[in-house]
């Protein structure tokens, strides 16, 4: 990995007598490395930087000179340097030969010496050497700089996520929070929190419980995790999750815990409360059912029937809610990227031929991109994903994606379709049913590591009467079966909740099957798992039947932006984020068209009815104060005829942002803006 190029390897050079600048500084020219020559030990000190690769000096320079404004700089240097200096001598050798070398290398630290007269080889080979030396310092200080921005990213998450840090020494009993981690136990930030004030604050019924979960993890290095009551300064009664891991010296001696804490003080109030609303209804169950039984017993039937039903609400409940939650999160995360990818795409076109930012930029991209294709999957087990519906071939999707399944499979696998001569479309996103389809295949192999077959499916159904997951209608089923290991009925009832997963850390994120079915119910369809223990799974994504004809618009390939050449127009920018409004500017400008931006409803009216004049106005969604929706419908009592774009990472617009308006999806790269704002542009103009 390259750190430093040949333009900015600068060599300093002090040595005032005879031909020894002259001399060195045509060698270091031939080694590819830059002279400067300071006149005097007050220049060469001044000229010292962190830019310097190595600095050349006399020793009868220094033998009697003032050297502490050197030896100032050098104490000063950061951690990561440590500026080689090569001394020309008229005496080489050790202390014994030449006493002053050591008084230099006390001051200078990492001193190398050339006797006079040298030879050409031996001065290159030292120069080359310090200049090695100093380019690892380069390296170190990279690798210190990237994991300073890991621990601000990490900080930064974990403020967005109210998560407190704290660290206890096992040893010394020593204990290290957060501000946020005081908080959750009542303190304030910047006050002082001992291990012995954590112990008083548990409450007296769970510290023992507490105790015997810290004795486990150290006894026997599992992870830390528990919750329990903490009682506040005021007296007041909370609740905190405590999660940590065991760190061991090199001798395996247990030194420390390292942990999170959160406050769950809502979530348990809301659990408990739930607790006592089934604790009542258990109770009225119980006595309707012992009333039943007395009465007659092919009642006991309706009785287990609503049970079930009770269950299945209670799950569907839990489920709403976490995806209500993994909705909210996606979006925020959604908004993050758009000004990371935006800002990247820009950057990429002003890189020229320097190969290395290019792959730099690329790596940030295609991370990026990976984190939006998980808010696009949270977005999907949320059902708030943005979806491109139309009429779809799924026998012509299977049957084009066989090459690429059977390469995610590997050889190891069989896959065998049974995909009949003629079904009828269905109304989806051929891209998301390729992906679930994917996910699908994969999670089969994923179950015969041993290898095995994998059936591939599809069939035309018909569900007479609506059911709690479906409605009456025609439906294809893409069905994927395999050999594999299976799952019991608790796995089987939980494999569908996100971040749950039986593989491995770190070879699935538990999202591949929360996905799936948070797509299937956007289609209106269903996603049915059956599975046995050693008999394998059969997973089955319904899709309902299309009732829309394939459009010629839909077979035109020729893209939008290529069938009218558009203007720059002046366009009105309105977002509360002023990094995303940035960036969403700069792609606008990069496209030649004249940006005002605006942080608010309120200034964008005001923009407005100053008679600026405007071809179009892009507007964020979620905005406080005013939303999007609001602002358009405002625009509209004062511009009628004004093109309105409304961007948003949620699928869907709530149903009273019913307006004609344009929308687009975030994140959105530069090329997808240009492209709507060309559709709106020309639906608007004759």
């Amino acid at each position: 990995m390259a750190i430093i190029s040949s333009k900015d390897t600068i060599g300093l050079i002090h040595a005032p007598l005879g031909r020894d600048a002259q001399i060195a500084a045509s060698l270091l020219r031939e080694v590819g490395v830059t002279p400067t020559v300071a006149p005097d030990l007050a220049s060469f000190v001044a000229s010292l930087s962190d830019d310097v690769v190595f600095a050349i000096i006399t020793e009868e320079t220094l033998r009697s000179s003032d050297l502490r404004a050197m030896s100032a700089w050098i104490e000063a240097q950061p951690s990561w340097s440590d500026l080689p200096f090569i001394i020309m001598t008229n005496r080489g050798g050790g202390a014994e030969r030449n006493p002053g070398a050591s008084r230099l290398s006390e001051i200078l630290g990492n001193v190398s010496l050339i006797e006079r007269p040298f030879h050409v080889t031996t001065f290159v080979s030292v120069a080359r050497s310090a200049l090695r030396g100093r380019r690892r310092q380069y390296e170190a200080r990279l690798r210190i700089e990237a994991l300073d921005e890991g621990e601000r990213r990490l900080q930064t998450a974990m403020e967005a996520g109210r998560l407190g840090a704290w660290e206890l020494d096992l040893a010394t009993k020593e204990l290290f929070t957060s501000p946020t981690c005081r908080r959750i136990f009542g303190r304030g930030s910047d006050d002082n929190f001992t291990y012995l004030d954590l112990l008083d604050s548990i409450h007296p019924d769970d510290i023992a419980r507490v105790q015997e979960a810290i004795d486990v993890t150290v006894a026997t290095g599992a992870d830390y995790s528990t919750e329990y009551r903490t009682i506040w300064q005021d007296g007041s009664i909370h609740w905190a999750e405590i999660h940590a891991q065991l760190y061991r010296d090199r001798s395996g001696t247990a030194i420390k815990l390292v942990g999170v804490s959160a406050d769950v003080t809502a979530r348990m109030k809301a659990e408990e409360h739930q607790r006592q609303l089934n604790e009542i209804l258990e109770e009225r169950v119980a006595e309707r059912t012992l009333e039943l039984e007395e009465a007659h017993a092919a009642v006991m039937a309706e009785v287990s029937q609503r049970e079930r039903a009770e269950e299945q609400l209670r799950h569907a409940q839990k489920m709403e809610a976490i995806g209500q939650l993994t909705g909210g999160v996606a979006h925020d995360f959604n908004n993050l990227l758009m000004a990371v990818l935006g800002n990247l795409e820009l950057l990429r076109k002003h890189v020229g031929d320097d190969a290395k930012a290019a792959r730099l930029i690329e790596g940030a991209q295609q991370g990026a991109q990976r984190g939006a294709s998980l808010t696009q999957r949270l977005l999907a087990f949320a059902r708030r994903q943005d979806l491109k519906i139309g009429p779809v071939d799924l026998g012509a999707l299977v049957l084009g994606m066989e090459d690429l399944l059977r390469r995610s499979v590997g050889s190891a696998i069989r896959i065998q379709s049974s995909l009949p001569d003629r079904l009828p479309l269905v109304s989806a996103d051929s891209n998301q049913v390729e992906l679930a389809l994917l996910n699908l295949a994969v999670n089969a192999r994923d179950a015969m590591p041993d290898g095995g077959a994998i059936s591939i499916g599809l069939k035309e159904m018909q569900q007479l009467s609506k059911t709690d997951t479906l409605a009456a209608g025609h439906y294809v089923v893409l069905s994927v079966v395999d050999q594999g290991h299976g799952m019991n009925e608790d796995t089987l009832q939980k494999a569908i909740e996100p971040f749950f997963s039986t593989k491995e850390l770190g070879k699935g994120t538990g999202l591949g099957l929360s996905m799936i079915h948070g797509l299937a119910l956007q289609l209106k369809g269903d996603l049915r798992l059956t599975s046995a223990i050693g008999k394998g799974t059969t997973a089955e994504l319904w899709i309902p039947v299309s009732t829309t004809a394939i459009s010629l618009e839909a077979l035109d390939p020729t893209p939008a932006s290529e069938e009218r050449a558009l203007s720059p127009k002046k366009i009105l920018l309105v977002d509360d984020d002023v990094l995303i409004a940035m960036s969403s500017a700069d792609m606008l400008s990069d496209l030649g068209h004249e940006v005002t931006e605006a942080h608010s409803g309120r200034e964008a009216l005001e923009y407005l009815g100053n008679g600026n004049g405007f071809d179009l106005m892009i507007t964020d969604y979620s905005m406080p104060g005013m939303t999007g929706a609001e602002l358009a419908k405002a625009v509209r009592e004062i511009t009628p005829n004004l093109p309105i774009l409304i961007a948003s990472g949620y699928a869907e617009l709530p149903p009273d942002a019913d307006l004609d308006v344009a929308r687009l999806g975030k994140p959105y790269t530069q090329t997808q803006l240009a492209t709507e704002i060309s559709k709106l542009i020309a639906t608007d103009q004759p």
